[in-house]
């Protein structure tokens, strides 16, 4: 979860410090364990993919039941989290949406100098985009001065297996939580290019996750190429910019060149998020051991 989540989450759980207190620990530092519990059940339903039901709950987030349900009480008195009527199961409620869609809106606002500097770079099309609830949401964009056909637009949602963001916002999840992805949208063929067979496409995101990039050969459309990489900020991955293009022009591209730019753009985004963009001495990298490093 993002740490704008946390901050977010942290001021609105303060009130509820005391409620949680059973122990005759010292306040402030209940509340702070309350925020941590807190956020392990928002995690645990986001990576989910389905509806948890309250023994399922307590088994993934390793809490004690009477605590796990009096957390989803609060959660769900708030709206961030949404119990069925039927099921009594649980899923994330609408009030997470209002604190996804402001971070998204400040990393798009961050990111254009970065994407505009890539468009200037490669002379191409510049993107950035985030998961939106199992697809690809474009959230910012930047063209160089040539004039050139937009092969998308900021605002577009995408299935995320046919094009190079999608495989970079894949690739660096959790396998169960991609699972649940694949196997509520399929893969179904864009292009003849498209890869449509769960295994292969599995190999393609280990290609990605083990190289630090994603490529699109016209698998989202005939003739367009796209390459893409990760931005992490504090090895948490938030989204994936991109450089799209048509083919011809994109083949002639020096692509250790181009990615190696594109990562270098994805640290400095990094940096303007919040991570150290310089991976100094005593700073937390912005990205994972061994993503980003420079294998071709």
């Amino acid at each position: 979860m993002y740490p704008f989540f946390e901050r977010r989450i942290s001021s609105l759980w303060k009130r509820y410090a005391v409620d949680v207190d059973e122990s005759g620990q010292d306040a402030r530092a209940t509340g702070v364990q309350s925020v941590k519990r807190a956020l392990d059940l928002l995690e645990c339903l986001g990576s989910a993919g389905e509806p948890l039901g309250l023994k399922r709950l307590t088994d993934l987030s390793g809490l004690p039941l009477a605590t796990v349900h009096r957390l989803l009480s609060t959660l769900s008195a708030r709206g961030y989290v949404r119990q069925d009527g039927r099921s009594r199961k649980y899923v994330l409620g609408a009030s997470v949406l209002k604190l996804r869609d402001p971070y998204s809106r400040v990393v798009a606002v961050r990111a254009h100098p970065f994407l505009a500097e890539l468009a200037r770079f490669s002379r191409e099309t510049a993107n950035l985009a985030v998961m939106d609830g199992g697809h690809v949401l474009y959230v910012a964009q930047a063209a160089p001065e040539r004039k050139l056909r937009m092969f998308t637009e900021v605002g577009n949602r995408l299935l995320p297996h046919s094009n190079a963001v999608g495989k970079i916002l894949l690739a660096f999840r959790p396998r169960n939580e991609v699972a649940g992805i694949i196997e509520r949208n399929g893969l179904p063929a864009r292009t003849a290019s498209t890869i449509t067979d769960v295994d292969a496409f599995w190999a393609e995101l280990e290609r990605t996750a083990t190289s630090g990039y994603a490529v699109d050969n016209g698998e989202e459309e005939e003739d367009v190429h796209c390459v893409a990489v990760p931005v992490f900020v504090l090895a948490e991955l938030v989204a994936a910019i991109s450089v799209s293009g048509p083919a011809g022009r994109m083949s002639r591209h020096d692509r250790p060149e181009l990615v190696a730019e594109m990562r270098r753009l994805a640290v400095a985004l990094s940096g303007a998020l919040g991570a150290p963009a310089d991976g100094s001495p005593g700073d937390a990298s912005p990205y994972p051991a061994g993503v980003g490093e420079d294998r071709g």
